[in-house]
């Protein structure tokens, strides 16, 4: 593995499990000293992850973390509404009965969980999966992106969800996987936006979340 992949795959452990928080200043000298690196690594694996989302490069200033207010979390929701769906479709003719049986033993695990961290990783394991036979590269790049951008609000709104909201997500998660077993595009496309379409709506109603730290 190349110096700048292995510093960009740290990074973007650190993030996505939260350890670097959005807004967070990346400095290139701690990150190169602290993995062994010289800057030139880290430099190509911020690039590498601005490319992904996960870190905005300002000129004149450094990297950071992204960060999102409420408005633009509500803008990527829409468009992961729309933009998702279409990759279901896109994938699932070409999902087989080995992803049929990970996406039920993901499922069975996530019903089984109680920690929160646990969750997330299920359910973006359990989502990308069902993407996973989309040939369109252009569209996958979009949809991780979005998950990449979202992941520490979602992370935050997990914290909030009582036990009968995580009812509601298991019966969610089970009708699209039902309707991606039979093979029908329509329904899977209805469960999936609606599933998007109530974490937008519930996140909407937590405006705290997307306040400075």
């Amino acid at each position: 593995m190349v110096a700048s992949q292995r510093v960009a795959d740290t990074l973007r452990k650190r993030i996505l499990s939260g350890a670097l928080t959005p807004g967070t200043r990346i400095m290139q000298e701690e990150v190169a000293e602290s993995l062994g690196s010289s800057r030139l690594p880290v430099r190509e694996a911020l690039r590498i992850l601005a490319a992904e989302g996960l870190v905005v490069i300002k000129p004149n200033s450094g990297a950071w973390v992204s960060k999102m207010d409420l408005a633009e979390c509500q803008a990527t929701y829409k468009l992961r509404e729309r933009v998702e769906p279409l990759a279901l479709t896109e994938s699932l003719p070409n999902l087989t009965s080995e992803d049929f049986a990970r996406l039920d033993e993901i499922q069975s695990e996530i019903e089984s969980n109680q920690d929160v961290d646990h969750f997330l990783a299920l359910d973006a394991e359990l989502h990308l999966i069902t993407y996973s036979g989309c040939r369109n590269d252009q569209l996958l790049t979009m949809v991780r992106r979005f998950w990449n951008t979202t992941q520490h609000y979602r992370r935050a709104y997990a914290r909030l969800i009582n036990p009968s909201g995580y009812q509601l997500i298991n019966h969610e998660h089970r009708l699209i996987i039902e309707a991606i077993k039979r093979g029908d595009p329509v329904d899977a496309e209805r469960f999936l936006e609606g599933h998007i379409r109530r974490t937008r709506l519930a996140l909407s109603r937590h405006p705290e979340l997307f306040l400075e730290e």
